[in-house]
């Protein structure tokens, strides 16, 4: 609900469709808590391209915009990300490169937040009012929100002032006003062992990254309750230097999200920056064997082992097999269930000669945080025709950071033997580089081997997660419930329309429409909106949309007359008042043109008449539309409007401004135009042989002098 609430908020600000997103979550988030995010952003209709942790979040929203980074080739740069909000804490090392950021710790107090500072509040308050007052706040839902609102504001205070700062509330509880005050010290003191549980994850991030105190470039914080001076101490304490505030406390982890998105979306042109994150809690895969106790497992990633990351695991075995996958150390879980999924690989058959098969499964802990069994491939070996023979060994595939783990199982006892001398599994990255070697050439052997591979089925039962058809039902579920919804507010609209009108209406008739409407009509109206009134609130309480309209219309049928009679006796004078002035702009241009004023002499007289003949047109239209309309009452509708008012400045204006408008021509334009008609006049005159007498040759004189005046 809440995502299809984003989604609409998001779509109506941006006016376009919204389908793809980037969504954070706290990093202590487990597998089944992730999946089900997933689920939630597909059935509210959204295109999750990436779960992201709230500190790397705020980590790339922090170093994407710095240009003074270290290269690739230098020391990177080890930054603190500090995030205390309502109800968690996270702390994570990052450390940055141009160009890309490495998580190398994170840790977490998933209990510990700025909820746990209002409840001491509240608590303290209801000890005190229930001796004070003798009330039991904690007996009234209702008085103890409102005390809970009241002590976050108290806090919010307390963290910009020492001094003693009052707490009031007017009819808190049984008609009483209680009050009490309360100062930071006292808070603290009350507080103190919320405070002492800052520094635990600090030390734990700061163990596992492996750096010293000195290794840190900055620590930057976020979230609302780091806002409180003890925890900026207390942090700034630990790392022995000043905290820094220049990220948006509550914005940071959005403006990360947001980048992310860009950066994914072919859309948006966005400076590359890559990311690694960690993988919070260390995995096991379980798996039956042929030990003592028939279990084997191995732990195929660490804490803050480096992610996304993609590991193939070899086994040799003779019929399909489950992997059980689980958190290694249940005790650092938000919760007790430890269970990831179980994953059976299907169609696992021995070798032609009964021998086990050697099986390939690559496991992945990808961008979202989710650990899954992503493929498996079976190993066929056959002999290759000729005398010839030769070994394909499989590439060695090298991890992040050179990172390499070998894993054999045996499916029998006796095929161990066989198994070391046949193939090393290895862990990889997807995009690692691969290594390719030449067995043939180092084992000096003619014999060939043709190893082929064939993939398998995989079935995985995850905790938590929703079959696909379920998932389609709820998507459908979802979009028929945003239709109610809708169709929901759309009543709701309609219906508080009628009865916005119904008071707006009755109160101008007694003020501002009163005069516009005759004695008998208002009260016949009042009686109909009272009518209206009544309705709603009985019968019409609960109708279609399509009721609350009609009755809208009906209401606006008799009342928009009143309306627009009061809107056209407030517009129309000014109306009138802009028409006459544009009348005495072109009065006076006319008068000037009369006066012989050598600024408007350029103009010849018919253009002067057009002008006139239309200025006295449209005097004369506005004297009879004035006298007309003031032999009529003010309770009837009018004669002129003020749209046609309007209308006759536009047609006034489209005719005479292009006249009136039009420059005086420049000395150059005229000499232009006397040396063409000099030229002219001199062609004329002048003979077959190209001379004229001086008698032609004055004419000419004269006629350019002539049009010069002219």
């Amino acid at each position: 609900m809440l995502l299809s609430k984003l989604k609409e908020t998001s779509e109506s600000a941006l006016k376009k469709p919204v389908v793809d997103c980037v969504v954070s979550v706290p990093s202590f988030f487990t597998d089944a808590e992730r999946r089900s995010v997933l689920d939630a952003t597909q059935i509210a209709g959204l295109n999750c391209l990436r779960l992201i942790n709230d500190t790397t979040a705020v980590a790339l929203a922090y170093g994407i915009y710095k240009q003074d980074l270290p290269t690739p080739e230098e020391r990177p740069r080890n930054v603190v990300f500090v995030d205390m909000g309502h109800s968690s804490y996270q702390v994570s090392i990052t450390s940055f490169n141009k160009g890309k950021l490495k998580v190398l710790a994170s840790a977490f107090d998933p209990y510990l937040g700025g909820r746990n500072f209002d409840e001491a509040l509240v608590n303290y308050f209801c000890e005190e009012f229930k001796v004070k007052y003798k009330l039991h706040v904690h007996e009234n839902p209702r008085a103890l929100l409102r005390l809970h609102q009241e002590c976050e504001k108290l806090k919010k205070l307390m963290s910009a002032n020492s001094s003693d700062l009052p707490l009031n509330i007017e009819c808190f509880m049984n008609d009483i006003d209680v009050t009490s005050r309360m100062n930071r010290g006292h808070f603290e003191e009350m507080c103190s062992q919320y405070i002492m549980r800052v520094e635990m994850p600090l030390k734990v991030v700061l163990e596992l990254s492996k750096l010293s105190r000195d290794d840190i470039y900055s620590v930057e914080i976020v979230g609302a309750a780091t806002r409180m001076p003890a925890i900026k101490e207390r942090i700034g304490k630990f790392f022995g230097k000043d905290v820094s505030t220049t990220l948006n406390a509550d914005e940071a982890v959005a403006r990360g999200c947001a980048l992310q998105c860009a950066i994914l979306s072919p859309a948006f042109k966005v400076r590359e920056f890559s990311i690694t994150d960690v993988v919070p809690f260390p995995i096991t895969l379980r798996w039956k064997s042929t030990t003592e106790d028939g279990l084997g497992e191995c732990e195929v990633y660490s804490k803050n082992h480096a992610a996304p990351f993609s590991k193939v695991i070899t086994f040799h075995k003779k019929e399909p097999f489950d992997l059980e996958a689980f958190y290694s150390c249940p005790q650092e879980l938000p919760y007790p269930d430890q269970r990831i999924g179980r994953f059976t690989v299907q169609n696992v058959v021995p070798q032609p000669d009964g021998d086990s098969s050697k099986v390939k499964v690559k496991v992945r802990f990808n961008v979202h945080g989710i650990f899954s069994v992503s493929s498996a491939s079976l190993i066929e070996k056959q002999k290759g025709e000729g005398e010839d023979m030769q070994i394909d060994v499989e590439p060695l595939n090298e991890g992040r950071g050179g990172d390499q783990t070998k894993m054999q199982v045996d499916q029998e006892v006796q095929s161990q033997g066989d198994q070391q001398n046949e193939d090393n599994s290895s862990s990889k990255e997807e995009t690692g580089a691969v290594e390719k070697q030449d067995p043939a050439a180092e084992l000096g052997i003619k014999a060939k081997v043709k190893p082929k591979s064939a993939d398998l089925p995989i079935v995985a039962n995850n905790i938590r997660q929703l079959d696909r058809e379920v998932l389609c039902n709820f998507v459908q579920y979802e979009r028929q419930m945003i239709v109610q919804d809708k169709l929901v507010k759309e009543v709701n609209d309609a219906k508080n329309a009628v009865e916005e009108y119904v008071y707006d209406l009755r109160n101008k008739l007694c003020g501002i429409y009163e005069k516009y409407i005759t004695e008998e009509d208002s009260n016949r109206l009042t009686l109909l909106l009272e009518d209206t009134e009544n309705w709603l609130y009985e019968e019409g309480a609960d109708q279609a949309k399509d009721v609350y309209l009609q009755k809208l219309d009906a209401l606006k049928n008799l009342g928009q007359p009143i309306q627009d009679r009061h809107r056209e006796h407030e517009d129309r004078p000014k109306a009138f008042e802009e028409l006459s002035k544009r009348l005495q702009v072109y009065m006076k241009f006319v008068n000037s043109y009369r006066q012989k004023d050598e600024r408007y002499q350029h103009f010849n007289a018919e253009e002067v008449n057009t002008v006139e003949k239309c200025m006295n047109d449209t005097m004369m239209w506005m004297n009879s539309q004035m006298n007309a309309q003031n032999k009529l009452a003010i309770t009837q509708d009018p004669i002129v409007k003020v749209a046609d008012i309007v209308a006759k400045i536009q047609e006034m204006q489209d005719l005479c401004i292009p006249v009136i408008n039009r420059s005086k021509p420049t000395v150059e334009e005229v000499q232009e135009i006397n040396d063409n008609g000099h030229k002219d006049s001199t062609a004329a005159k002048q003979g077959p042989d190209g001379t004229g007498d001086a008698k032609g040759h004055q004419q000419t004189k004269s006629t350019a002098r002539e049009m010069d005046v002219d």
